[in-house]
């Protein structure tokens, strides 16, 4: 009997341990890592306020007005013959020319979406010619049109350019074309015709030819001699 008991107990050893095993409370999780403190976001930097934006335009503005205010009085007073307003061009082209009144003797010249800032240069020939010298363009003026050139790549933007008083000129030029360099004006040659009348005529004899004798000291030859037997001409 002893033994049966004792057998019993350690079958049922392994399911006592079991049962106080189950019978404990679950240990608690651990404590969840507390999140890292977030870093503070950085300030942007401020953005420069729009007194200071318009106190660096205005700056720069006068920068520009001082460097474009060193025209000759000759060179303002060409420019007020520069023909301003949208000028029409062959092949359907234009050009528009607009003074800029807060600086005098200065030019906005466009085409094509091309801008220029253009200012008077003297000229020899008597042609009002504005230039740009940051890209080279020529605004050239005749009487009769105008032309806008690219000096640098040696083309021309636009030709035949013509205000109302260049069109005007162009049509009397048609009528009555201007005379040209090699033509005498008419007065001179009238001059020279009525002094070649005035002046005696000189032959000019070429060389090694003899030359014509003169009426004195021409002499005349003996008659022929009549052949023998032929009758005497009567006395």
């Amino acid at each position: 009997m002893k033994k049966f008991l004792a057998s019993a107990l350690v079958a049922l050893s392994p399911a006592l341990v079991l049962a106080q095993t189950a019978a404990k409370p679950a240990a608690a999780p651990a404590p969840a890592a507390k999140p890292a403190p977030k870093a503070a976001p950085k300030k942007a930097a401020p953005s420069p306020s729009r007194t200071e934006i318009k106190s660096t335009a205005n700056q720069m503005a006068t920068g520009m007005m001082a460097a474009e205010a060193a025209l000759s009085p000759e060179e303002v007073a060409l420019g007020e013959r520069v023909h301003v307003g949208r000028v029409p061009c062959e092949l359907g082209a234009f050009v528009t020319v607009e003074a800029d009144p807060k600086s005098p003797g200065y030019f906005n010249v466009e085409t094509r979406g091309l801008k220029y800032r253009m200012f008077p240069v003297l000229s020899r020939t008597g042609a009002i010619r504005l230039e740009d010298q940051r890209t080279g363009a020529i605004w050239l003026q005749l009487a009769n049109k105008s032309m806008l050139m690219d000096q640098r790549a040696g083309k021309r933007l636009a030709d035949e350019c013509m205000s109302p008083d260049q069109a005007a000129v162009a049509q009397a030029l048609k009528v009555n074309p201007a005379p040209s360099l090699l033509d005498a004006p008419p007065a001179a040659r009238a001059a020279s015709a009525a002094a070649s009348a005035t002046q005696p005529s000189v032959v000019v004899q070429p060389a090694g030819m003899p030359s014509a004798p003169s009426a004195a000291a021409v002499v005349p030859l003996p008659p022929a001699s009549a052949p023998a037997g032929a009758a005497s001409a009567p006395q």
